[in-house]
């Protein structure tokens, strides 16, 4: 099954992939259970409403929609948990060791972006980059999850793009605001039930302007899904609606040479196979006034410089060098 929130006149609303082609509205469908209408209530309904969904699928006629029209995958996650160095070459490429421990952040909400809107390139950073990965939708959830029953809290999964402002990324040891600009997480188009897809050993493929970035299976993660799921819920009990970025293999754009950063016109694609392709054309975004972020003077296409070349002064609306 396949699950996906579509722009209506009525706001964004939850509908279901149907036999034809088309979606059909869960809201609509079964007026009395309003929860059905949007995701995260859906979820939280829990088996109910996955079994609505499905007779849904089978039996309804579906409209079909304009890409412009698909918001995305999951509006309002409670939280992006994200593993970081998931594939052992994308852990070399950027001169690290293959790490024997998960590494972990956190995004929030308001990085979410449509599977075809328009990704804005922020107007602080001279070195916005992509990342191709395979998204966990939680379903269930839980706390203290083991691998072998990982898949029961699952509701599906998605593809995304977890865009990242390198420069912010890398002027501390923390990587926080270089992953959490709004809305540059594009995810989507659908989520995709585990039942219609095993995502142990699938394809997965980032193109730009339809040069091929980043080709990998996900069978190459070092935390494959299930034990990523029994990861996380370890530490903190798994709610519906959240989502967990696996990681990006191999490919990106600061470890080419020269880097290779996102820049407006440009088309960035995601797609794995049998869940789906994300397409954002890059635009730019207005500069601000005043600039409350980096000012190195670099431009476009230059290095982002390492953790100590930044400092922010108190009081000042920018980030000078040392």
């Amino acid at each position: 099954m396949r699950l996906a929130t579509i722009i209506t006149p009525d706001g964004p609303r939850l509908h279901v992939k149907t036999r034809d082609g088309g979606y059909a509205d869960l809201g609509h469908a079964y007026p009395s259970d309003p929860a059905y209408a949007g995701l995260g209530s859906f979820l939280t309904a829990g088996s109910s409403a996955m079994e609505a969904a499905r007779q849904l699928e089978t039996s309804a006629e579906g409209r079909h929609y304009e890409p412009a029209d698909f918001a995305p995958a999951v509006p309002e996650p409670p939280r992006i948990l994200c593993l970081g160095l998931n594939y052992s070459e994308h852990a070399l490429e950027g001169g690290r060791n293959v790490p024997t421990w998960p590494d972990t952040f956190v995004r929030g909400s308001e990085t979410v972006l449509g599977p075809y809107a328009e990704l804005v390139r922020p107007a602080l950073t001279a070195s916005f980059d992509y990342e191709g990965e395979l998204g966990i939708v939680i379903g269930t959830g839980g706390r203290y999850i083991p691998a072998s029953k990982a898949i029961d809290a699952i509701a599906g999964f998605t593809v995304l793009n977890d865009a990242s402002a390198r420069d912010w990324q890398r002027a501390a040891t923390q990587w926080t605001p270089g992953k959490n600009f709004d809305g540059s997480m594009p995810i989507g188009p659908e989520i995709v039930t585990p039942d219609e897809v095993d995502v142990g050993d699938v394809e997965l493929i980032t193109t730009l302007n339809g040069q091929v970035m980043q080709h990998a299976r996900t069978s190459q993660m070092l935390v494959d899904v299930p034990s990523t799921v029994e990861f996380f819920s370890s530490f903190t009990t798994l709610r519906p609606g959240d989502v967990i970025a696996t990681g990006t293999p191999g490919g990106v754009g600061f470890a080419r040479k020269p880097p290779v950063w996102l820049q407006p016109g440009d088309i960035i694609e995601v797609s794995i196979a049998g869940v789906g392709t994300i397409r954002n054309r890059v635009v730019a975004e207005p500069q601000p006034e005043p600039q409350p972020g980096p000012q190195s003077g670099a431009q476009p296409g230059a290095q982002p410089t390492g953790q100590a070349e930044w400092r922010w002064r108190p009081g000042v609306t920018t980030i000078s060098r040392l």
